[in-house]
C-alpha cells in the first residue's frame, strides 16, 4: 500500500491504495465521486476527464499515487455549493450540449481547461482543444456551441 494525500473539491483526503490503482477508480471508488466515467480505459475517449492542479487530465491512464500532493477538481466541484451551475455547465444547458451524457463530465472538465488555456477561441481552435474527447451520440455540434457560447460571454470569442 502507498499512502497519497490529495485535495480533491477543495476537500483534504489521506488514504492507503494500491500502488496500481488508478486516479479514476480512486475517486469513484474510494471517494465515491461517481461523475467522473471509466469509458474506454485506454485515454481514447475522454469520459475520465478531470483537472489536476488546473490541468486537464484523463484519470484513466493515471495512478492515484501519482496524484500525491496535488488539487483535483470533478464535475461535482465545478457548481457552488448553493448548486448555481459553473459557467460551462451553464452553456451545456442552455445550449443542449448533451445527449446520453456519459461524455459530459468529460467534456466539460475539458473545456474549462481549454477556456483557462486559451484566452481566444474559435470554432477550429475549440474543435482541436477537444479531439481527445469523443461524444459517440454525435452531439459534437451543441458541445462546440456550448463553448463558443461559454467563451462569447467572458469576451473571448474570435470570429472564424
Amino acid at each position: 500500500m502507498v499512502q497519497i494525500a490529495v485535495q480533491v473539491n477543495g476537500a483534504g483526503h489521506a488514504n492507503d491504495v494500491e500502488p496500481r490503482l488508478l486516479l479514476v477508480q480512486y475517486l469513484r471508488e474510494t471517494l465515491g465521486l461517481t461523475g467522473t466515467n471509466i469509458g474506454c480505459d485506454t485515454s481514447s475517449c475522454g469520459a475520465c476527464t478531470v483537472l489536476l492542479d488546473g490541468q486537464s487530465v484523463k484519470s484513466c491512464t493515471l495512478l492515484a499515487a501519482q496524484a500525491d500532493g496535488t488539487s483535483i477538481t470533478t464535475i461535482e466541484g465545478l457548481a457552488d455549493p448553493d448548486g448555481t451551475l459553473h459557467p460551462v455547465q451553464e452553456a451545456f444547458r442552455e445550449n443542449h450540449a448533451l445527449q446520453c451524457g456519459y461524455c459530459t463530465p468529460g467534456m466539460v472538465m475539458a473545456i474549462v481547461s481549454l477556456l483557462d488555456e486559451e484566452p481566444e477561441l474559435d470554432e477550429a481552435r475549440v474543435r482541436e482543444g477537444l479531439e481527445g474527447n469523443l461524444c459517440r451520440c454525435t452531439g459534437d455540434h451543441n458541445i462546440v456551441k456550448a463553448v463558443l457560447a461559454g467563451a462569447a460571454d467572458r469576451g473571448t470569442l474570435v470570429q472564424s
